[in-house]
């Protein structure tokens, strides 16, 4: 997450491919950042082989770095006006289908950093996507060449990482100069992270769950900074525990508990949430939707309630947000040819009123109204389009709430559809020929919510007209 601002943050979900509906990995996350007028593009760089002595330098720091000969086929959301704020490429899945989502930001704690300072001009999430993404060919191996990279140049920030591939998913967390530990989330659970260090008790004993740094184990010892009197609990070694955490971090992560698990009773200011989680339901795409685009809905913490105390409506930092530039579901399917069974679901509004759109990553380029975005207004652009719709649900949200909930329910019953069609219809073609296939199936797709937007955006206009203020009623006979 950008940390051009002291409340810049994010939320994530990870779900195991035994803990969803249908088998699918899936990482997600909402890009919230400094400003609510943030543009970012959706662009695809292509594979290269060969062409050594490219470099990638970042315009935040004095960090640069060559990068290796060859690399995969790759997607990345930037800014737009990234060399003033960055690049930020966000989140992808290359074409070895392994995704990555960077970053959350992650805070250590003055005792840890004391030994081991953040490193100024080391890589940081600017760069960090396009240094490992196009990279890797499975998310372990993202992990281990992350591992590597913040060895050789250090990190300038506390930064949490989401890495999967059709089997594992991997949550790394960094959160001093050069110490970070990575934990695998299990096959048949979930996990909800918000802006505070998530892992816990770390068993060095096996290496098939968790990945350390070199030497972090002498480390804690020699500068006496584990709290515990038993066991290494990451979170309690090198994290915070402060009134933001429980006003802005860990409350969001009740939230998503709440959500997937409503049995549970916690307390939305408990420190100690646990981090790996169970549940009965099989989650899928529409669960994960709903929780980043949430609010606290139907708890006395809802901004919108018009039950809740002004107290309780400010009193937690909500999971989707007007500054949420973008919400992405990354999802690596196991029920269909590996060929076509990446899907990057993309939401550039607020996720609480706009559709998350599917986009199958093996393609050639991305919609031209997702590639070719301006930096100020521009309607024909998704990502003002959809940020346009938002607003304009909000404005009138008592009115328009019911309107936008039947919109959003409708896209995704025609999401699934297309998605079913296009996954029978990819299977009569193969290489280039089914890259073109889905490049031409994600641009209708992209068109067709883009005219269901506009509809949208019809109805409420007329329903508004007669919203206004400056009305009167007389007698009918006058």
């Amino acid at each position: 997450m950008k940390k051009n601002h002291l409340e810049d943050a994010c939320t994530s979900v990870l779900v195991g491919k035994n803990a969803s509906i249908d088998g699918s990995t899936m990482i997600a996350r909402n890009d919230d950042t400094f400003d609510p007028i943030n543009p970012q593009k959706f662009v695809m760089h292509p594979a290269v082989e060969g062409e050594s002595g490219r470099k990638v330098k970042s315009y935040l720091n004095k960090f640069e770095a060559e990068l290796p000969a060859d690399n995969y086929k790759w997607p990345a959301v930037p800014n737009v006006d990234y060399k003033t704020l960055g690049y930020y490429d966000e989140s992808g899945i290359n074409g070895a289908n392994v995704a990555m989502s960077a970053t959350e930001s992650t805070y250590g704690n003055e005792r840890a950093l004391a030994f081991d300072p953040l490193v100024k001009d080391g890589m940081d999430e600017d760069v960090i996507v396009r240094m490992v993404l196009p990279f890797v060919d499975s998310a372990k191996s993202a992990v281990l060449r992350t591992a590597d990279l913040i060895k050789q140049f250090g990190s300038p920030a506390g930064n949490s990482l989401l890495f999967s591939d059709k089997d594992d998913i991997w949550y790394m967390e960094i959160v001093t100069g050069h110490h970070w530990v990575a934990q695998r989330i299990p096959d048949d659970c979930y996990a909800v992270a918000a802006n505070r260090v998530s892992i816990q008790q770390v068993d060095f004993n096996d290496p098939s769950q968790f990945m350390w740094s070199d030497g972090i184990q002498e480390f804690v010892e020699e500068h006496h900074l584990n709290t515990d009197k038993t066991g290494f609990d990451f979170r309690h070694i090198f994290g915070t525990t402060n009134l933001k955490d429980r006003h802005y971090n860990t409350s969001r992560v009740w939230f998503g508990h709440k959500y997937f698990n409503p049995e549970i009773e916690e307390d939305p200011e408990d420190g100690d949430l646990p981090f790996i989680m169970k549940t009965d339901h099989k989650i899928n795409v529409d669960d994960i939707e709903y929780v980043l685009g949430s609010h606290y809905n139907e708890t006395p913490f809802d901004p919108y309630s018009p039950y809740a105390s002004e107290d309780d409506k400010h009193r937690y930092r909500p999971i989707g947000l007007n500054r949420t530039q973008n919400s992405h579901v990354l999802q690596i399917r196991n029920d269909v040819p590996e060929e076509f069974s990446a899907i990057m679901w993309l939401c550039v509004g607020f996720p609480t009123f706009t559709p998350y759109i599917p986009f199958y990553t093996n393609m050639d380029e991305t919609p031209e109204s997702y590639s070719d975005v301006a930096p100020k207004f521009e309607f024909k652009n998704a990502y003002w389009m959809y940020n346009a719709l938002s607003m304009l649900v909000e404005s009138h949200y008592t009115e328009f709430i019911q309107d936008d909930i039947d919109y959003l329910t409708e896209c995704r019953q025609e999401l699934r559809t297309a998605i079913a069609e296009t996954d029978k219809l990819a299977k009569d073609h193969s290489g280039n020929d089914l890259s073109a296939f889905l490049t031409k199936r994600n641009n209708q797709i992209v068109d067709q919510m883009a005219q269901k937007a506009h509809q949208m955006f019809a109805d409420l206009y007329t329903k508004g007209i007669r919203l206004s203020k400056l009305t009167f009623d007389m007698d009918a006979n006058l």
